[in-house]
């Protein structure tokens, strides 16, 4: 049996990860592959919360720019990761996995409010913990709250999977050829350099909390397990 390296983490997934190549909407293949790898991680006896975005419903910057009032489209875009996030609890649970979902923003009728003790207890009992809505805050993204709740939990690491890269390169490998990729890098050289792994705020968070990240492909299966276990795979951002 293998000995994982983190025994709390905290995985965030973007919105755009689940809608796989269709770039909108909800992949049925999509999520199931991640159901699947994070029951892996699950069995490992680690204890899994999940941060989801909302990208591939509704971005609330899109909405800003469309003339949109800011916070009124950001709340949009708080509902869309409820969406994705009781999708992945409706996987999850086909797999035998107990999973809650908690929000940001009261809906009893659907998910529990958010309550740290709570949250807490439900991974002490090895129960897969979703947080929805984001912060419940306009203006804050799924970063920070991916951020907010690892400090909130105590979380060993945050796991950023991303369905279109596999780590931080100094620019996007897509467009320049010559983009070289980092297998270590402080929260610092994030923000200096402007990396766009997360965003500053999110990124200030860990850097104050010692929170590390690992930035991998969600594409590629086994890939949180081996994260899990400390295998070298992706992007290791840590503190200072």
């Amino acid at each position: 049996m293998s000995n994982p390296k983190y025994k709390r983490v905290v995985l965030k997934l973007s919105g755009e990860a689940l809608a796989g190549e269709q770039g909108f909407g909800i992949n049925p293949a999509i999520i199931q592959s991640i159901a699947k790898q994070v029951k892996e991680v699950a069995e490992l006896g680690v204890e899994v919360a999940v941060v989801v975005g909302g990208g591939n419903i509704w971005r609330g910057k899109i909405g800003s720019e469309m003339g949109m009032d800011r916070a009124t489209a950001d709340y949009m875009g708080m509902l869309a990761t409820v969406m994705n996030s009781l999708a992945l609890q409706d996987s999850l649970e086909h797999l035998g996995v107990e999973t809650r979902v908690q929000t940001s923003i009261e809906m009893r009728q659907v998910a529990e409010p958010y309550i740290r003790r709570k949250a807490i207890r439900h991974l002490e009992k090895k129960r897969v913990v979703i947080f929805a809505a984001g912060t419940g805050n306009p203006y804050f993204s799924t970063d920070t709250t991916a951020a907010l709740r690892a400090a909130e939990i105590e979380a060993d690491v945050i796991l950023m999977a991303k369905n279109n890269v596999d780590g931080v390169y100094s620019a996007d490998p897509k467009l320049d050829q010559n983009a070289v990729k980092y297998d270590e890098l402080s929260y610092l050289d994030v923000i200096k350099q402007g990396l766009g792994v997360m965003d500053s705020t999110a990124s200030s968070l860990c850097m104050d909390n010692d929170i590390p990240l690992i930035v991998f492909s969600i594409m590629e299966e086994g890939n949180i397990k081996r994260a899990v276990l400390g295998e070298n795979i992706g992007t290791i951002v840590r503190g200072k």
